[in-house]
């Protein structure tokens, strides 16, 4: 058996982004923390395709995209998180303690281990998620600290919100909240209304943000990377209310 192949090596690539974007997230860069996720995440879409084509998938394989993910979509992240407590205020009262606490973030980290091995083991999750997928979790909090990082800053209590947003997004990850993919069995318009709609909507929200933030003088780029938390919001809801309204098969 082979212990290099192609689809391996665009998984390692995956990995190696991530290692980028916990460094640049180390430094307060979460700009270019967040574009390294989402280059991970594209190593991380054409590994598992290229298996599938070629045929080669392997244990060794998913095991190793488990850890590829876990460090892009688990340890970067958390990080970007970690980054922007440091700098948060807490209460004199906590004394030396207040410097442990950003340490906190990593407890996502620890949650998106537990939501890869699940995803691995789990049968249902062949069309559909069950839980929020790391990936897009990754995506809402690179996004959501360049976006309104300063903002948060501004709040008495924000590194609590943030502390509490954080640990509501771990509970996502092992939920049993299913959660729509975007995997298609035929492209036709019935049978994926749900799909199309999400596409569309991501793509006006993303142009959207991108022109705006364009004209305003930040940066086309800038606003492509600040328009994921409100597309993640969106899946996320998107998911819950499709979940109330389907019925349930016995």
């Amino acid at each position: 058996m082979k212990l290099i192949n192609f689809p391996n090596i665009l998984t390692c690539c995956n990995l190696i982004s991530g290692c980028i974007a916990t460094c640049f997230a180390f430094f307060a860069s979460p700009d270019l923390a967040l574009l390294w996720i989402i280059i991970g995440a594209i190593f991380d879409f054409f590994d598992g395709m290229s298996a599938r084509a070629f045929h080669i998938s392997s244990p060794i394989g998913k095991e190793l995209d488990s850890l590829a993910d876990d460090v892009t979509f688990g340890v970067a992240p958390s990080t970007i998180i970690f980054s922007q407590l440091v700098v948060m205020p807490f209460p004199s009262a906590l004394g030396r303690a207040a410097d442990y606490i950003p340490f906190i973030a990593y407890i996502m980290a620890a949650f998106s281990a537990l939501r890869l091995a699940k995803f691995n083991l789990d049968t249902r999750q062949s069309m559909g998620f069950i839980g929020l997928p790391t990936p897009a979790n990754a995506l809402f909090w690179g996004s959501l600290i360049l976006s309104l990082g300063s903002w948060f800053e501004t709040l008495t209590a924000g590194a609590w919100i943030i502390i509490a947003l954080m640990l509501l997004s771990s509970w996502l990850l092992i939920s049993e909240i299913p959660m729509f993919a975007l995997k298609f069995k035929h492209w036709n318009w019935k049978g994926n209304e749900l799909r199309y709609s999400f596409i569309a909507s991501t793509a006006i929200i993303i142009l959207a943000s991108t022109i705006f933030y364009g004209i305003k003088g930040h940066g086309f780029l800038a606003g492509f990377l600040c328009s994921w938390w409100i597309v993640i919001l969106i899946y996320i809801f998107t998911s819950i209310i499709n979940d109330k309204l389907t019925p349930t098969r016995s």
